[in-house]
């Protein structure tokens, strides 16, 4: 992330208001676009959503909270591929479309590869999740281009040095 006054605070979509607390599905979208509007007001522009959240219901509530409300240029938006559902390379353009279609937006400000770890990171290797994360970048579709990272010290420095393409990781 750029390190400038306005994105200094990140607004994140993993627990949003819900009007049912059994149902992560139930989001608030009144208390939840009073929330976007103050942190917009107060000068901040960093929103962070993944598929995962709310039960696949995140991307779509900040749709309606955000895009749906206020000019592109107003803020920044980071989402996440859920690299544990890939099973073959045509798999990223497939989620990566519907992000885009259940956020309204036509590109990504900044999009990773979600929770790389011993696990999921031979899985990125093996489907091209770089080679595509790459390929969004040269088309326009992400802006900057990184991966989320839980585990050793050891592993982040292989990953790294196999993926110098990347422009940030996330801890």
């Amino acid at each position: 992330m750029l390190r400038d006054e306005k994105n200094l605070l990140g607004f994140g979509c993993m627990r949003f208001p819900v009007l049912n607390p059994d149902d992560p599905k139930t989001i608030d979208l009144d208390q939840l676009c009073k929330m976007v509007d103050r942190f917009l007001e107060s000068g901040f522009t960093y929103f962070d959503t993944a598929y995962p959240y709310h039960q696949g219901c995140s991307e779509g509530a900040l749709k309606k909270a955000l895009v749906d409300r206020y000019p592109r240029e107003a803020y920044t938006v980071t989402d996440k591929m859920p690299q544990w559902l890939i099973t073959c390379y045509e798999d990223y353009e497939k989620i990566f479309s519907e992000q885009l279609e259940r956020t309204g937006l036509s590109y990504f400000d900044y999009y990773w590869l979600h929770n790389l770890w011993r696990d999921h990171y031979p899985s990125a290797e093996k489907y091209g999740g770089f080679r595509f994360l790459l390929g969004l970048k040269k088309g326009g579709r992400a802006k900057k281009i990184g991966f989320s990272y839980h585990d050793t010290a050891d592993l982040l420095d292989e990953i790294l040095t196999n993926h110098p393409e990347v422009d940030y990781v996330q801890l």
